[in-house]
């Protein structure tokens, strides 16, 4: 198998689901492509929510996590879209899309990916609502999600 191209792109322009599958859908030998694409959540009173980063770390930690997924699954594409911004509920804040030549692979890979960003990207949210605004902190059911990948070690 060829090395899997990996795309990361950080910052506040959306994207276009289809536009993203096309690209992991040109990538030889792909039989099977994932797509996860996370929204605002519209919460009670809420107006926005602002995320920043730390550019040039970030990346780095985005690469290392897709690193990490193609090690573990026989992966030929990882495409992971981050924004950061102010954003709106309904609107789109993540996108992930591996490719594989096979469905469980892709299956896996991209929900590894999904549980190791929430808990290993260095992204910071904040919650603007009519009451104000406040930092979200990190929830226990995130790390908990990690840890299975940890714990099971499966393929």
């Amino acid at each position: 198998m060829s090395q899997p191209q990996i795309h990361i792109r950080v910052g506040e322009a959306d994207f276009d689901l289809a536009t993203e599958y096309r690209a992991a859908q040109a990538v030889p030998g792909s039989g099977a492509i994932v797509t996860f694409a996370g929204l605002v959540r519209d919460w009670h009173g809420g107006k926005a929510m602002r995320l920043e980063h730390y550019p040039g770390m970030t990346e780095k930690a985005l690469v290392r996590i897709a690193d990490q997924a193609c090690q573990r699954w026989p992966l030929n594409a990882v495409r992971i879209i981050h924004r950061v911004g102010t954003l709106h509920p309904g609107e789109q804040i993540v996108l992930v899309v591996t490719a594989s030549a096979h469905r469980l692979a892709a299956y896996d890979a991209n929900a590894f990916i999904m549980d190791y960003l929430k808990t290993e990207a260095p992204f910071w949210k904040q919650e603007v609502s009519e009451q104000g605004a406040h930092w979200v902190d990190a929830r226990a059911s995130d790390d908990a999600a990690r840890q299975r990948w940890e714990q099971t070690g499966d393929d």
